[in-house]
């Protein structure tokens, strides 16, 4: 018997994270004749027909601050966001109605902003030529709502997953990529590929269960790695609750009700005539355990450390999803990608 062996027979059941017994990557079992195409295509299809009312995200909550506006791209359309003196957010046009200053670099000012080229006050109840668009701050990301672009019946709030209860720790990472939305949903659709093309994050990855009339969700047994060969056991559920939205959460095992929620905003033409799309991802961490509250007061060192597991992961997933946007557009030659 090996140390390694003796040591696993003898770690504490107890303990969040677990030794993860050796898998080696190529002696896993192949999964592409479980990963069917049609299948992957029908769950696809089904979340493109479920309504968004045209909600978008635009920013993890804590970006959007009141003392400086926060500027971004959606459908084409360029935004600036800030807070007023009470934390409120506000959302609106990101170019000054005067000249078409970019209000991203104006001085937030009282409740609005100050345009910086010739001082015009943009207040939230709007003016002539320039009104601000409805918007929603859940506390981890802020969202907009752009009838315009979205074209569907417009809904009061944003269609959100429930998320874990208090104390949480949360953390929003945000990758750009060279294709559409259905691209980054299609990627998360196919849960197969994750111990194959992620092994530094998943291993032991069983797809036990998949979407069907009556139960439209993935549903999956993994051990994240978590550090060295350690890990966390889970089963997990994947669910796509708008046309733009995958949920993964936890159902049983450490962490139980945690989320990774992956948002994929349409932010219009690049440079070169393609799609660019943000993939907002926020992962809302729980755990029952007593020693997770005192994590909790660590959560400005955890955040950075969950953004960058986070981005990991879409920079590599980014090849899947921006290699199937050119070949569905019948693309050829390389793509670019924005970090």
């Amino acid at each position: 018997m090996t140390l390694r062996d003796l040591v696993t027979r003898h770690w504490p059941a107890t303990l969040p994270l677990q030794p993860v017994p050796p898998h080696p990557w190529k002696q896993q079992t192949p999964t592409y004749q479980d990963a069917d195409p049609g299948l992957i295509g029908e769950a696809l299809r089904r979340s493109q027909h479920r309504p968004s009312g045209n909600w978008y995200v635009l920013a993890a909550s804590r970006d959007v601050r009141n003392d400086r506006p926060y500027g971004g791209t959606i459908g084409g359309i360029e935004l600036v966001a800030w807070r007023d003196r009470d934390g409120e957010l506000h959302v609106g046009p990101g170019a000054c109605p005067h000249l078409g200053a970019p209000l991203s670099t104006a001085v937030v000012d009282c409740d609005g902003l100050r345009c910086r080229w010739h001082g015009l006050l943009l207040e939230p109840q709007g003016r002539r030529g320039w009104s601000p668009f409805p918007c929603y701050d859940d506390g981890v990301l802020a969202w907009v709502r752009l009838d315009g672009v979205g074209g569907e019946t417009p809904l009061d709030r944003p269609v959100m997953p429930a998320r874990p209860p208090h104390p949480r720790i949360s953390a929003v990472a945000t990758v750009i990529g060279v294709c559409e939305p259905v691209d980054i949903i299609a990627n998360r659709l196919d849960p197969w590929h994750g111990a194959w093309f992620h092994p530094y994050s998943f291993t032991h990855l069983d797809v036990v269960s998949t979407p069907d009339d009556t139960d439209d969700r993935f549903v999956v047994t993994v051990t994240f790695r978590v550090v060295g060969s350690l890990g966390a056991p889970s089963t997990a559920e994947f669910t796509s609750p708008d046309p733009r939205t995958i949920v993964m959460r936890i159902i049983e095992g450490e962490g139980t009700g945690s989320v990774v929620e992956t948002h994929a905003t349409p932010m219009g033409l690049g440079p070169d005539g393609r799609p660019r799309t943000a993939i907002v991802e926020a992962v809302v961490a729980h755990s029952p355990r007593p020693g997770f509250r005192f994590a909790r007061r660590a959560e400005p060192a955890f955040r950075p450390l969950m953004r960058h597991a986070a981005a990991r992961l879409w920079r590599d997933d980014l090849a899947y999803a921006e290699r199937r946007y050119q070949r569905r557009c019948g693309l050829t030659g390389g793509v670019g990608r924005l970090a």
